[in-house]
């Protein structure tokens, strides 16, 4: 996934947060809702979130150093991280204590047309901002579910935007339901239940954005259909017979690691094995260009030590 398309959505979303949070804490002031508090914080929290994702893609693109050979590509794990941290500690937590605040100690809303305008040009917004994340997840989702795009997307801006957006959509959805509730029974209680269905909302959304970026943080493979197009261009039928075994890595979400363990026949000169080596990397870096550090090591395939198991460390020349 281009970085351009990730920083798009961002972009985005941060001008629609920042209209939006200052419009929902003038709301609250001049209606005392709750969720129009809880809401404003959400908002602020989010637009805090797009800033940390900027920074983390800026970090990111800091040369390698004798420090970090790899470079620095995974600050984009590491900032993404920290958004579902501040999503669930700033944006849920703070949600779930102004819900049970004003659960119990109720207030009638004043000035309903404020929290109701506010809402109305919040919903606005965020689709705008919702509808630009979804139109640059689909240049790179291809046939993915959206599901499996969160799941599988190595560049963690998008599918955290996503989230965030569609977080924040169904959480004004509940404020209009609790503020809509709290005016027509006249009972300031149903103002707290939607604020505590909101926080409730963020902190499963930063559960989700935590899991899947802690993945991303451990280290991830390359998917199913990189994986095969280097399989295939390591092996060329003359002297690269055939791939022994194989790992990739994600250094970054736009640098791949790929060491492999590959098969020359035996009569070869090393001359020859260094220059099929040579060739292999260069296909390599043509079927996948974010295969930047390949480490190919030669070995001669043996079917014994390949019936001994699957082990690389234990079996060399084997599968």
């Amino acid at each position: 996934m281009s970085a351009s398309g990730g920083t798009k959505a961002i972009v985005a979303a941060l001008a629609a947060n920042l209209a939006i949070a200052v419009a929902k804490f003038v709301a609250f002031i001049f209606s005392g809702s709750s969720s129009m508090l809880a809401e404003s914080v959400h908002s602020l929290a989010d637009s805090g979130n797009q800033g940390l994702l900027l920074v983390g893609g800026k970090k990111a693109q800091r040369e390698a150093t004798p420090q970090h050979p790899f470079g620095y590509g995974r600050e984009r794990y590491i900032y993404a991280f920290l958004v579902s941290i501040v999503l669930f500690s700033v944006g849920g937590m703070f949600a779930i204590y102004e819900g049970y605040e004003k659960i119990k100690h109720p207030h009638e809303i004043e000035h309903w047309y404020w929290p109701v305008g506010v809402l109305v040009f919040a919903i606005i917004a965020e689709s705008f901002s919702f509808r630009t994340a979804i139109k640059e997840s689909n240049h790179t989702r291809g046939n993915l579910t959206w599901t499996q795009f969160v799941r599988r997307a190595k560049a963690p801006e998008l599918p955290v935007v996503l989230l965030e957006d569609l977080g924040a959509l169904v959480g004004l959805i509940l404020a209009l339901i609790g503020v809509g509730l709290a005016l027509g029974t006249g009972d300031g209680v149903w103002d707290g239940i939607g604020t505590l269905c909101i926080g409730i909302l963020l902190i499963l959304i930063a559960i989700i954005l935590a899991a899947e970026t802690k993945s991303l943080l451990l280290g991830e493979a390359a998917g199913t259909e990189e994986v095969e197009k280097i399989e295939k261009a390591l092996v060329d039928g003359d002297t690269v017979t055939r791939v022994i075994h194989m790992r990739t890595l994600h250094l970054g979400p736009e640098e791949l690691l790929v060491a492999a363990k590959i098969a020359v026949r035996h009569d070869e000169t090393a001359a020859e094995v260094a220059s099929a080596i040579n060739t292999a990397e260069e296909r390599i870096r043509a079927a996948v260009p974010i295969a930047r550090v390949i480490y190919l090591e030669p070995d001669i395939y043996s079917e014994t030590a390949a019936a001994e198991g699957t082990n690389p460390a234990k079996t060399p020349g084997g599968h």
